[in-house]
């Protein structure tokens, strides 16, 4: 894996970054820089792992990332297996504690700045205010000129509108000053198990991994990571089975999203699933067919 640390080219009559790719996958190393990163998903899913912490991604999401936060956009297998079906998303990145920070020092930017505090790991931008959002963000992305700031300074309107309850992608535990080695070593730990979920790895076989006893790597990881190895492990199949779940949509389908995300029994994943997102899978279904059904009335 590449080092962690990751630097952000800014060009010189630039103070907001922005850039809007099309490729055949995401970025593939968990990396971190001093910006924060706004990502709206046009086209393509997977997985996002943002400090300890693991989410799925879709086609309309847009993530705000904090500064300093080790993250990884990891694409769906299917990316990898038809490079054809290309990933499209645009990207802000801006540091107001560098070239930005006499702005985000104003009086007038007090409450931006105290917004970006309070959500240092960053947020998922809720679904109703991401299509809006994603607006602001391609004005950005097309402004030039002092139209960059305007457009800009709009954006971070944007983002204390929508207020407190945001949850944090990552959670309080996880040590955001993890050293450039210990990046490296994390960054092919969770690598390896992302690649290998859906197959029945073991903890000596990710500790082989690390180069450590399983003893050792079960400190090391709880203590970097604030999840036990099964855990982690849990959530990452977990947040597979709930895209496959959604894209297959029927009853008799779990059985099969069960083992295809590395759970050997039909009732282990039940529990499991339950115990993460807080209800069964069949009425995760139920549930999701249920808003879309009610999005579509409303369009």
């Amino acid at each position: 894996m590449k080092v962690l640390p990751f630097t952000m080219l800014v060009p010189n009559d630039k103070s907001v970054i922005s850039e809007h790719v099309q490729l055949p996958y995401f970025y593939q190393h968990l990396h971190r820089h001093d910006e924060w990163q706004i990502t709206a998903i046009e086209k393509g899913e997977g997985t996002l792992l943002a400090g300890s912490d693991i989410h799925s991604f879709k086609a309309g999401d847009v993530f705000v990332i904090g500064a300093k936060l080790p993250h990884l956009f990891k694409s769906s297998p299917e990316c990898f297996l038809d490079q054809t079906n290309k990933i499209s998303a645009c990207s802000i990145y801006f540091n107001p504690k560098g070239i930005l920070a006499s702005l985000f020092d104003l009086p007038e930017m007090k409450s931006g700045s105290s917004f970006l505090t309070k959500n240092k790991y960053g947020f998922k931008v809720p679904d109703a205010s991401a299509p809006s959002f994603t607006k602001k963000m391609l004005d950005v992305h097309y402004a030039s000129g002092t139209g960059t700031l305007f457009t800009f300074l709009s954006l971070i309107n944007a983002l204390q509108d929508m207020g407190d309850g945001l949850k944090p992608l990552c959670s309080d535990l996880y040590a955001a000053n993890v050293s450039e080695n210990e990046g490296m070593r994390l960054s092919k730990i969770i690598n390896f198990i992302t690649e290998n979920y859906n197959s029945q790895i073991t903890l000596e076989d990710v500790a082989n991994t690390a180069f450590m006893t399983p003893q050792a790597f079960c400190r090391y990881f709880k203590k970097h990571t604030g999840h036990t190895f099964v855990s982690f492990l849990n959530e990452v199949r977990i947040n597979d089975a709930c895209k496959n779940l959604i894209a297959g949509g029927k009853e008799d389908y779990i059985s099969g999203v069960a083992y295809k995300s590395g759970f050997n029994s039909v009732t282990n994943f039940n529990r499991v699933f339950k115990s993460i997102i807080g209800q069964s899978p069949k009425a995760y279904i139920d549930n999701y067919n249920n808003i879309s059904k009610v999005t579509y009335v409303g369009v």
